[in-house]
């Protein structure tokens, strides 16, 4: 397995399937590319399932043991069953989506060997759900979050943007996770660096501390410095689910167990904006859909071109994983009034890093 400088080891890979999305998102980022979604249909730059499949090939050389596939809108690819079903055998394969193709495609990923899915839903509002997403399609997610239950693909996790427009619609959504079996959580932390709008971001502090007061579990994973919080499905069950005690969570940190966590729900917060601790313990690189890998969702400053061989992927992965350095605390520093700049050691003399070029 590769290590970059900070000793990092790589052990994971997400892979951008596509741009395309049905969906218009007001926060979109586009795993850190920015809005460039254009036409519905299949584009030229987006790579063949064969370049995708020999890149996880070689990623599993070097001991990468999961692989996750984004979009866009990952479902919009005809050929992402074939694309499960061939990468190799000893990665977990997971996938992040908008749910809405899920119904009737579900049980034939599960077939290909998908593990994992995350579901993109960020109320439980029909008209709130169509103004974030720009869409109609709000009972189709419902349907698609259904579908991969019945799947068998458990838990199903319910992805989350937390960011002014949304942050009124946490407590019903942690409620719903918490009445489900089957669900979980993840409030995911508004990054202003990639989707703009800096006046839509809200302290997740605030978040953190309601959950805190809600929660008759909270876990410290003290990999990425993130907290989990088990959640009964209303106050008065919480109140009497019983004597808490501490134990040891399961990569180190510390959690508190109530005596009875059966009817308990998870809720996850991602929360990297200005966590040094989350980029120092990032173990994953990124591949865009048009074939470049880099280090960093946040940075687009060091893409590197995979080429078409297999000694072309081996040379850009060496090169990603050496180049790496924590978004947080290195790439970007602290300034002593709290805010973050750049770190001029990663800017070349013109003030912007040129864009790696592969000759065979």
């Amino acid at each position: 397995m590769l290590e970059d400088d900070f000793g990092r080891e790589v052990s994971g890979v997400r892979v951008s399937l596509t741009d395309r999305c049905n969906f218009d998102c007001v926060y979109c980022h586009n795993e850190g590319l920015g809005d460039t979604r254009g036409p519905m249909e299949a584009q030229d730059d987006e790579l063949t399932a064969d370049t995708i499949v020999a890149f996880l090939e070689v990623a599993a050389e070097f001991g990468v043991d999961s692989v996750k596939f984004t979009g866009g809108e990952p479902m919009l690819r005809e050929d992402l069953e074939e694309i499960v079903r061939r990468a190799p055998n000893e990665m977990e394969v997971s996938m992040t989506t908008n749910g809405t193709f899920l119904p009737g495609r579900a049980p034939d990923l599960v077939d290909a060997g998908l593990e994992r899915v995350n579901v993109s839903q960020d109320a439980l509002d029909s008209e709130a759900f169509a103004e974030l997403t720009q869409s109609g399609a709000y009972d189709r997610v419902l349907e698609g979050v259904e579908a991969a239950l019945d799947a068998g693909l458990k838990p199903v996790k319910l992805n989350m943007v937390v960011f002014e427009p949304t942050a009124g619609y946490v407590p019903k959504m942690v409620d719903h996770v918490a009445e489900n079996p089957g669900l979980q959580l993840q409030l995911i932390e508004y990054m202003p660096e990639l989707a703009g709008h800096p006046e839509w971001a809200i302290d997740i502090q605030r978040v953190h501390d309601w959950l805190e007061d809600r929660a008759d579990t909270v876990e410290h994973r003290e990999m990425h410095d993130r907290k989990r919080y088990w959640i009964h499905s209303s106050e008065e069950t919480a109140e009497s689910a019983g004597t808490t005690t501490s134990l040891a969570a399961s990569d180190g940190g510390v959690r508190t167990e109530p005596v009875n966590n059966q009817n308990s729900g998870m809720v996850e917060i991602v929360d990297p904006v200005g966590n040094e601790n989350f980029c120092a313990n990032c173990h994953r690189v990124r591949l865009t859909h048009d074939g470049f890998l880099k280090g960093c969702l946040n940075r687009n400053d060091d893409l590197r071109d995979i080429g078409t061989t297999k000694e072309s992927m081996r040379a850009a992965f060496r090169e990603t994983v050496d180049t790496r350095v924590p978004y947080y605390g290195e790439y970007m520093v602290e300034t002593e009034d709290g805010e973050w700049e750049i770190n001029d050691d990663y800017i070349d003399t013109d003030g912007d890093r040129a864009p790696y070029e592969y000759s065979e």
